[in-house]
C-alpha cells in the first residue's frame, strides 16, 4: 500500500501549490522585531550612545573637571595622540602583549582539546580542568599570580633556586614582567579557546576516522590529513578572537603591575584610562580610543575577510 509523507514545512492543501514556509508567511517578522526590542534599547542606550557621544568628545577639549564639552578642538586631540611617544609605547605594549599570548593560546588549546578529546577514560576531568581556570574573577588570578611571583617565598622562585638557579624579578625586572604577565594570562584564558576547538572537534565526522583507519592510516596522519584541515574554519575563528582580546587586555595588567616597573606594562586601555581619569582630559582619551578603535576594527575586518574567502572556496 503506497503511503504519503508531508513535508511540516511545505503541507500540500490540495490546490496544487505549496503552502509558504514558515519565513515566507507575511508578518513573520514583527513577532521578533518584539523579542529583539530589549535588547536592541539596550544596545543603542548602552553601546551605540556612549560610542557616539565618545566620538564627539574626540574633537572638543573635553575635562571631567569642567561641564560640558568644552572648546572646539578638531583634530587636535587626535594630532597629540598620533604624536604622543607614550601613546605608542603604549601600543608597543600592547601588540607585544599580544604576540607573546595568541601564538601558545592557540597551539596549547588545540593540543590540550585534542588528548581530551581522544582519552577514553576521566574525559569530563580533563574539560573541567582545562576550562576551570576561565571562570576566576581577574581580581583573584591577579592575586594567586603575585603569590607564586613573589621573590625568594613564591612558587617560581623557589623552584629555580631548586634547580640552582638565580630566580629573577618576576614582575620587577622590565625584561620579564611583560613575560610574566603572558605566562599568568595563558593560564587563565586557555579554557575559552579549549572549548572552541572542542566544539570544532564533534563536527568532523566518525566516518572520515573509520574509513582511514581502514587505510591503515595512524592517529598523527588522521590528526594532520583529516582533523586539522576541518578545523580550519575553527582555527581562523580562534586566532582572531584571541588577538582581539589580548589587544583589550587591562585587568591583569592594572592588578599586577599597575604598568610598571618603568611603564614597561602599561597597556593601551591603561594609557587611555589614565589621560582621562587621572590627568582628566576625557576629550584626548576619547581620541585616543577612537584611534585604538579603529585598529581593533582592522583586526576585524581581516577576519571577516579571510572567513568570505574561505567559505567562497578562494
Amino acid at each position: 500500500m503506497a503511503t504519503t509523507t508531508h513535508s511540516p514545512d511545505r503541507t500540500d492543501t490540495g490546490s496544487g501549490s505549496p503552502s509558504p514556509t514558515a519565513e515566507q508567511r507575511p508578518g513573520h517578522g514583527r513577532p521578533a522585531l518584539l523579542f529583539l526590542a530589549p535588547f536592541l534599547a539596550l544596545y543603542l542606550l548602552f553601546i551605540i550612545g556612549p560610542a557616539l557621544y565618545g566620538l564627539v568628545m574626540s574633537f572638543f577639549h573635553t575635562s571631567l573637571v569642567r561641564p560640558g564639552l568644552g572648546d572646539f578642538a578638531g583634530l587636535d586631540n587626535y594630532a597629540e595622540a598620533l604624536g604622543s611617544p607614550d601613546f605608542w609605547w603604549a601600543l608597543w605594549h600592547t601588540a607585544w602583549f599580544t604576540l607573546l599570548t595568541t601564538p601558545p593560546l592557540v597551539l596549547l588549546a588545540l593540543v590540550f582539546a585534542l588528548l581530551a578529546e581522544r582519552a577514553r577514560r576521566g574525559r569530563w576531568f580533563f574539560r573541567l580542568a582545562f576550562f576551570l581556570p576561565y571562570v576566576l574573577p581577574s581580581a583573584v588570578v591577579a592575586l594567586i599570580w603575585l603569590w607564586m611571583y613573589t621573590p625568594e617565598l613564591g612558587l617560581f622562585s623557589r623552584t629555580v633556586d631548586a634547580l640552582g638557579l638565580t630566580a629573577p624579578n618576576w614582575l620587577g625586572d622590565p625584561s620579564w614582567a611583560m613575560v610574566s604577565l603572558a605566562i599568568a594570562t595563558v593560564w587563565w584564558t586557555l579554557g575559552f579557546n579549549f572549548v572552541l576547538y572542542l566544539a570544532g572537534l564533534q563536527d568532523v565526522p566518525r566516518d572520515l576516522y573509520e574509513a582511514s583507519a581502514i587505510d591503515g592510516a595512524g592517529p598523527w596522519q588522521q590528526i594532520r590529513r583529516i582533523t586539522l584541515p576541518l578545523l580550519a574554519r575553527t582555527t581562523t575563528l580562534v586566532v582572531v578572537l584571541q588577538v582581539i582580546a589580548s589587544l583589550k587586555v587591562f585587568d591583569q595588567m592594572y592588578l599586577m603591575t599597575s604598568g610598571g616597573p618603568n611603564f614597561s606594562t602599561r597597556s593601551a586601555l591603561q594609557y587611555i584610562y589614565e589621560v582621562g581619569f587621572t590627568d582628566y582630559r576625557t576629550g584626548y582619551a576619547a581620541a585616543a580610543s577612537t584611534l585604538f578603535f579603529l585598529l581593533v576594527l582592522a583586526v576585524s575586518t581581516v577576519w571577516l575577510v579571510m572567513t568570505r574567502r574561505q567559505e567562497s572556496g578562494v
